[in-house]
């Protein structure tokens, strides 16, 4: 009689593999919208601008002390009796002032009216209703049509699923800095693990980075006990609240009136300490009362940290009562991975450097979610007819990551040709986003998955392609006024449509290209039978 033989127990490098396949595949089609949607969140300033073309360029930036007084005496002359106004002033990267106000006598949300402001005059601009670069940043920690506190808990799920993956990745890998120099092209699975790898370790730090900090910016939302047990009081929590943001509580009005001292003067003692153009907002609570306070917040520029950093000012008499420079050691550190998560504090470079390698974790997980159905594929029994759980990969796969492209692209498409004049125009937009998106989702399960992929890559290509055309003949914004005017954000913004067109028709004709291996493998026996 012979003993049975035990089957061999999983090292943990094979533990950590499928750990790290089941990781990355269960969240993959998630995890590839935030990190797309969230790479082109750093230049969601330049978008919104390319999406408002009847903003005006700007030559030089406006002088923020002198656009806060005129834009605060426009808001109080459309809004008197209002008790809270907020501004947001002019940089380098945003032409106007941004103004939002409570309506006199009205009360939660809704209670707010909001404009733009031009900054040499103070009065409001018109632009077309759009939510600008803002939907892309907004989608990709809260995603839309749901609650934003469900999708906040979804966007957190789906980063710990890939702090997960890349954990076990950097374990499973253990060749993975020489894999990153080894790329065998045109072999198959190998060919698509490689890409992966060198994706993965081409970013390697940053992808840790940018999905621990993105957990850690939410982690009172996803891990609220250690704050509810430290800080159990009112005034506990006000204090913890004033280290992590600017937002300070106003006093009841008096009642008395008292004119809003000179905004202005305010602003120019910012500007004092931080730099002219460095004091990025203004909010000012019960104006014409003597219970006025005006706040004056520093910019992001230059600084690595997002902890709040303001002047707190008596409104009436324009007294400075309060400056706030520091806060706590652990508001201090969450400041600054909440800074290095969003990327606000740096120059054009780094903005860029932060774009490109975040664009390399986009692929990263797009390769991934291909990887596992070229790796699986060769194991069918019949690749004609493969099983429900493998078409269901492969076809979220092409909506998810062709179809997302073609998606924003339809969005700014939308952009460019609704009517100015109508109706919630701004949510016609988002709309028009998700039913490009489900029309690509209908089109990946009728068509056979390669024809799929082709099209939909084609197609995005040339919606990329056919952009700058499309806004050259709608809009007085061509490229070529652009390069004239020196405008680079929208001579940035055409041309980088240009090259994510020319890498969508590339990835098209490698796709038709493309022999499976099974395929090359009955070639190659046919070859060999006909030479016999």
């Amino acid at each position: 009689m012979t003993d049975s033989i035990e089957p061999k127990a999983l090292g943990l490098r094979q533990t950590m593999a499928d750990l790290h396949t089941w990781a990355g595949l269960l969240v993959g089609w998630f995890l590839y919208a935030m990190f797309l949607t969230g790479t082109v969140s750093y230049f969601k300033e330049e978008i919104s601008q390319w999406m408002r073309p009847e903003l005006v360029h700007q030559t030089q930036v406006p002088d923020p002390a002198l656009a806060a007084q005129r834009v605060t005496e426009e808001v109080l002359r459309q809004a008197p009796g209002t008790s809270q106004i907020g501004l947001r002033l002019p940089d380098v990267r945003n032409a106007v002032v941004d103004a939002f106000w409570r309506k006199p006598n009205a009360e939660g949300r809704r209670g707010f009216d909001q404009g733009k402001f031009d900054p040499s005059n103070g009065q409001s601009v018109s632009a077309r209703d759009t939510t600008g670069g803002d939907f892309f940043y907004r989608f990709h920690f809260q995603f839309h049509y749901m609650p934003a506190l469900w999708g906040r808990w979804l966007a957190g799920f789906c980063a710990m699923f890939m702090l997960v993956a890349i954990i076990s990745g950097v374990i499973t890998h253990k060749k993975i800095f020489t894999d990153f120099f080894t790329f065998r092209w045109g072999k198959g699975q190998r060919s698509w693990l490689d890409a992966h790898n060198a994706l993965s370790v081409f970013g390697l730090p940053f992808h840790a980075m940018i999905t621990y900090t993105g957990l850690v910016t939410l982690m009172a939302l996803y891990m609220p006990w250690g704050e509810q047990a430290a800080f159990k009081t009112p005034a506990e929590r006000q204090q913890m609240s004033a280290q992590l943001n600017a937002f300070i509580q106003p006093d009841k009005p008096t009642g008395q009136k008292v004119p809003l001292a000179p905004v202005d003067a305010m602003v120019r003692q910012g500007q004092e300490r931080w730099g002219q153009y460095n004091v990025s907002r203004v909010t000012i609570t019960n104006p014409g009362d003597s219970a006025a306070r005006v706040t004056v917040l520093r910019g992001e520029e230059a600084r690595p940290n997002m902890s709040p950093q303001y002047l707190l000012f008596d409104g009436a008499s324009g007294k400075l009562l309060e400056v706030k420079d520091s806060v706590g050691p652990a508001a201090e550190t969450r400041g600054v991975l909440y800074a290095l998560h969003l990327g606000r504090f740096g120059d054009w470079p780094t903005r860029w450097l932060y774009f490109i390698v975040s664009l390399a974790g986009t692929a990263m997980v797009g390769t991934g979610l291909v990887m596992w159905t070229v790796k699986r594929r060769q194991k069918l029994v019949d690749p004609a007819r493969p099983h429900f759980g493998f078409v269901l990969v492969e076809r979220l796969n092409i909506a998810s990551i062709a179809g997302l492209s073609i998606a924003m692209t339809v969005f700014l498409w939308a952009n460019r040709l609704l009517p100015q004049g109508l109706a919630q125009r701004a949510n016609w937009e988002v709309d028009v986003f998700f039913a490009a998106w489900a029309l690509a989702v209908l089109h990946a399960v009728v068509r056979p998955a390669k024809r799929a992929w082709i099209e939909q890559f084609w197609l995005a290509a040339v919606l990329l392609a056919l952009l700058p055309v499309l806004s050259a003949l709608t809009t007085e914004r061509p490229l070529w006024h652009s390069l004239t005017q020196g405008d680079a954000a929208y001579i940035g913004f055409e041309l980088t449509l240009w090259l994510l067109a020319t890498l969508h028709a590339w990835l098209a004709i490698r796709t038709a290209r493309h022999v499976p291996a099974q395929r090359k493998a009955r070639g190659a026996a046919r070859q060999i039978e006909a030479a016999a």
